[in-house]
């Protein structure tokens, strides 16, 4: 994610006819739903913690479906813990530096693994955390018993000799071109992280490896670079406007293990979809609204100044395309959900086959609750937790948390119920036929 103040520097140069054309696609298609629950606000300064919410993943209990937690990332912040009425149960802090002009720890996204057997012969979950501040994967072990009695349950298992993920030296991550997105992944092989790399196209394969004294580490099997240019209908190509040195980065990332196929999304691109080993060409699944636009920084502004756009670019998702996950039905299909953080909207296609668009929605403010804008991430399960969320849950991160506080950034999560989702786009809910512990 951008700075708030670049988030929509494309789109303001659209021009009156593109503006328009996006107003008529809202009024026409986006439907409406609300929040049941949210976290506590979370401040991104001094007082708060440097806290600033990114990313949630929703890790469900083996036994007691209704005392599954939701783990989220807050850069700085650390880690928190949330049980389903969004309560905080757990903060983790960020690691410090390693020295007084290092960078510290920064946590930007989350996910998990299920039964991942430690050296000692346990198996345990874990909750696995890009650490974009030192340039690590992080891990935690989840304990269902405390989760299930309301206890934090999470507790560090990093093995402290990891290795930087993409950097060699100190210095180079002090530069911050660093493990940025996070996605997980399992097949006959083992467990993986796939890591995106911030102000770069990289995504990385990690192989997750138990190490003595019931830690866990990793080893890097292969990069590849996504596309920092394109070529245009007609002719001529396209590079997107970043800051000097910065190329078209990726975040939002989620892995359809049935099909061992990863979905990336390129925050000023659009979603591609790649083999979970990083091998074979990408496809370019969908477009933002803003690929092809031409643009110039302005370093008086720190701003891209738009040129005029070709209209060669996608018509669901307004940059930055952010975070992706799957909700996943027992035949196979299902869905994949993906932020267009530029217009504040969920974009919804078809798991299966080539992807095809279903359908946009938003999460709008409802009484004491407030409305998702600019999200970053967001994870969607099927599986039935407790009566609240008996057909399963949507969890988003929230970047502009309301009634806000002057001068005082706050973000938090909010909760959905999978069916208000459903009824809106006339979705298929299957709360028996896919469980990530199968």
């Amino acid at each position: 994610m951008r700075p708030l103040s670049r988030l929509s520097l494309l789109a303001l140069a659209l021009g009156l006819a593109g503006l328009t054309a996006v107003s008529s696609a809202e009024a026409g298609g986006v439907r409406t739903v609300h929040a049941q629950s949210e976290t506590p606000g979370l401040f991104d300064d001094a007082a708060g913690g440097n806290a600033n919410g990114d990313d949630p993943a929703i890790w469900i209990h083996p036994t007691r479906s209704g005392k599954s937690v939701v783990v989220a990332t807050a850069k700085e912040g650390g880690l928190y813990v949330y049980d389903l009425g969004g309560a905080q149960l757990q903060h983790i802090p960020a690691p410090a530096a390693p020295g007084p002009d290092d960078e510290p720890g920064r946590f930007n996204n989350v996910d998990l693994v299920y039964g991942f057997r430690l050296a000692t012969g346990a198996k345990v979950d874990l909750a696995v955390v890009s650490d974009r501040g030192r340039d690590h994967v992080r891990f935690y072990a989840v304990d269902p018993a405390k989760a299930a009695a309301g206890r934090p349950p999470l507790t560090d298992v990093t093995d402290p000799a990891v290795p930087f993920v993409f950097n060699t030296t100190q210095q180079q991550v002090n530069d911050q071109e660093t493990a940025y997105g996070l996605a997980t992944w399992n097949d006959r092989t083992g467990d993986y992280a796939l890591v995106s790399r911030r102000h770069l196209t990289s995504v990385g394969l990690l192989k997750l490896a138990a190490t003595p004294g019931g830690r866990v580490g990793y080893r890097r099997v292969r990069t590849i670079d996504l596309p920092a240019s394109f070529t245009l209908p007609g002719g001529g190509s396209w590079t997107p406007c970043n800051e000097p040195g910065e190329q078209p980065q990726v975040e939002g990332m989620v892995v359809d293990g049935d099909r061992d196929v990863l979905y990336a999304a390129q925050e000023d691109v659009g979603i591609w979809r790649m083999r979970a080993d990083l091998t074979g060409d990408p496809v370019l699944v969908d477009k933002v609204r803003e690929y092809g636009v031409p643009g110039a920084y302005d370093p008086a502004t720190e701003e891209c100044v738009p040129g005029i756009d070709p209209g060669v670019g996608g018509e669901h998702l307004a940059a930055d395309a952010e975070g992706l996950t799957i909700y996943h039905t027992g035949d196979g299909g299902g869905y994949l959900l993906a932020s267009s953080q530029g217009d504040d909207t969920f974009a919804v296609y078809e798991r299966a086959g080539g992807n095809e668009y279903v359908g946009r929605f938003r999460v709008a403010a409802a009484g004491s609750l407030d409305g998702v804008e600019t999200s970053d991430g967001s994870m969607v399960t099927n599986v039935p937790l407790g009566a609240r969320y008996g057909k399963g849950l949507f969890v988003s991160h929230d970047g502009v948390n309301t009634p806000g506080t002057p001068d005082r950034e706050n973000t938090d999560f909010k909760f959905v119920k999978w069916e208000d989702i459903a009824d809106q786009l006339d979705l298929d809910t299957d709360t028996d036929g896919w469980h990530p512990r199968d």
